[in-house]
């Protein structure tokens, strides 16, 4: 199977020679796209120097732009994710295309303990892998890992669905699961980055947040849906047994809470059906 590379890079001109470097000469004859996303340095000459084919964005559109752009140019049956700042050692990728040969659509290099670049971080990873896990029933290594190897035409169905910030790992993951491909998760060590990230753990780790919820409710309404009108049931029969024994009736307050869960979960019932058709198979 044909190989292409991609990296997207926003003023990495530290680190993107040696990165292009190392998969040149371990992969000489696969396609290595270096997505220059605005960058005011000179990554993209440092790149193209390196021998990486550079594709450019006239401005910075963010990392998950220059990941749709970096899909949308590759040639290759197989197009494996990189970060250009160092951090991913070139020699993991024929681990994660053995998983690849032996039937799996996505594998992502999941980071190990003493990766994480700070304690918030990994505490902050470890919080998305757990909620990520119990919304798609299955174990998730590591949501939000950039190294990852898919097969391009199932990588380029949920192209709509991306975001353009630093989400894409995230989404993509949840978007695999949801359409039944199978995904599977290597060990991996990434070593510090060279130079300084880009990433802001209160407004990005916030970001994180927000479209775990919202792929969410694109893969399994229900399990957003439902423990809300768990709750709503659950404190409008607590209210109901207080104004009953105290006061001898049934207030609005109660009525209110019943209604409100017997909507909420309709609401999900339908999100569900919803949710079936835009993931309904197209010939």
């Amino acid at each position: 199977m044909s190989l292409s590379i991609v990296l997207p890079a926003k003023n990495e001109a530290l680190a993107i020679g040696v990165t292009v470097a190392g998969i040149r000469q371990h992969y000489p004859h696969a396609e290595v796209i270096v997505v220059n996303d605005g960058s005011t340095d000179s990554t993209a000459t440092v790149a193209e120097t390196a021998g990486a084919r550079v594709v450019h964005h006239p401005y910075s559109k963010g990392n998950g732009a220059a990941i749709k752009t970096g899909a949308r140019a590759a040639s290759g049956e197989i197009i494996v994710f990189m970060d250009a700042d160092g951090q991913h050692d070139p020699t993991d990728i024929p681990r994660l295309l053995e998983f690849i040969e032996q039937g799996h659509d996505m594998v992502v290099g999941a980071r190990q303990k003493g990766s994480q670049a700070s304690v918030g971080r990994g505490l902050a990873n470890g919080l998305y892998n757990r909620l990520a896990s119990w919304m798609t029933g299955h174990r998730v290594a590591d949501l939000t890992s950039g190294f990852r190897a898919v097969r391009a035409d199932k990588f380029r169905e949920f192209l709509y669905l991306l975001p353009n910030g630093f989400s894409y790992p995230t989404t993509s993951t949840m978007a695999f699961f949801r359409a039944g491909y199978s995904v599977a998760y290597v060990p991996i060590h990434a070593a510090k980055r060279i130079g300084q990230s880009h990433i802001r753990l209160l407004r990005d780790g916030s970001r994180f947040l927000l479209i775990i919820f919202k792929i969410g409710t694109l893969f399994s309404p229900l399990k957003i849906f439902a423990p809300v009108a768990l709750l709503m049931f659950l404190l409008a029969s607590g209210w109901y047994g207080y104004t009953l024994h105290a006061y001898g009736r049934f207030t609005n307050m109660s009525a209110l809470l019943y209604s409100g869960s017997v909507m909420v979960f309709l609401m999900g019932l339908i999100s569900e059906q919803i949710t079936a058709l835009m993931y309904k198979e197209k010939n």
